[in-house]
């Protein structure tokens, strides 16, 4: 019987042969060269045998894989028993919705080279991070790797999900400021650069929203609202904010006149991500904050001004801190 359908398989109509995949992407019992010709016929047609039957085997799929296009793959990602290197198949078609699927089928078997390979490509896909982060085999060290790159929303589940304590989470948020600081000529991205026309568009950028960002290590972000703030280069603002003085912080912060417990707040957590600077002790929170009422806005903003006509910003710091 199943020799005659095999002979007859392709001079029925679609219909007629779906239904036959359905019904025989369920038995076991069924020839191996009938249920190839059914999953490389039309995707409607493959479909069913594609995603049930346990008559294919792993090279039968890879060979799928590699030979038919995107809608068969993306029915391979659906199996509950894909093996690793059925998986690293999928992930070589390098189809986003493909991978994409196969992260998301809890079933399938990844190995730690195909995660690891995928953890790097997730800097430039964002839709790879939440469903890999999910992952149960995703091991904290490639879990910390992406910790500099993926939103605030999900380093926290990085935190909650590998219980990382607070000395570590610090150490990645220093190690996320070095990247960001690298990042030579000291030109926003792009991405970052749209996020801020259209919260300038929308009336948005200001103080509230400069300290949320800095809190949730999105340092970008927070160089990009303080340069529109202060119409500073970026570049210079990077170093002054994270460099060896604290001086520079005051005058950047007095200059667009932040309010006391704002400022405290921003030289501390500066202070804390930063990758060339200690942690601001309470003493040294106190020392800082004298200095900070010790000095006027127009003070400030004059050394700002010099900045912007390109002038030395040591120079213009001892100006107003002569003992720096």
């Amino acid at each position: 019987m199943f020799n005659i359908i095999e002979n007859l398989i392709h001079e029925v109509e679609v219909s007629v042969r779906r239904k036959f995949s359905e019904k025989l992407a369920l038995s076991t019992d069924v020839p191996h060269s009938l249920i190839m010709a059914l999953a490389n016929d039309d995707i409607d047609v493959a479909y069913p045998v594609l995603t049930h039957s346990n008559v294919l085997r792993d090279q039968d799929l890879i060979e799928i894989i590699h030979l038919r296009t995107e809608e068969y793959h993306l029915a391979v990602t659906l199996r509950e028993d894909l093996e690793e290197d059925v998986s690293a198949a999928l992930v070589g078609t390098e189809d986003e919705d493909v991978i994409v699927n196969l992260l998301k089928n809890k079933n399938a078997k990844i190995s730690e080279a195909t995660l690891e390979y995928l953890v790097e490509q997730s800097q430039r896909v964002d839709t790879f991070q939440e469903p890999l982060l999910h992952r149960s085999e995703l091991k904290e060290d490639l879990a910390k790797r992406m910790f500099s790159w993926v939103s605030q929303a999900l380093r926290s589940h990085i935190i909650g999900r590998y219980k990382l304590e607070e000395s570590v989470v610090d150490a990645l948020l220093k190690q996320t400021t070095t990247e960001a600081l690298e990042d030579l000529p000291g030109e926003q991205d792009e991405g970052v650069e749209r996020l801020l026309r259209n919260l300038k568009d929308d009336g948005q950028i200001g103080l509230d929203l400069l300290v949320m960002t800095l809190s949730r290590g999105e340092i970008p972000l927070f160089v990009g609202i303080l340069c529109e703030m202060t119409q500073l280069d970026s570049l210079l603002l990077r170093r002054v904010l994270f460099g060896e003085t604290d001086e520079g912080v005051v005058l950047i912060c007095r200059a667009v006149d932040i309010p006391e417990l704002q400022f405290a707040t921003i030289y501390s957590k500066t202070r804390r991500v930063s990758p060339t600077r200690p942690d601001a002790t309470r003493e040294k929170v106190n020392e800082i904050l004298a200095q900070y009422r010790g000095i006027s806005v127009d003070e400030a903003r004059k050394a700002l001004d010099q900045w912007r006509a390109g002038g030395d910003y040591m120079q213009s710091i001892r100006m107003v801190f002569p003992n720096v």
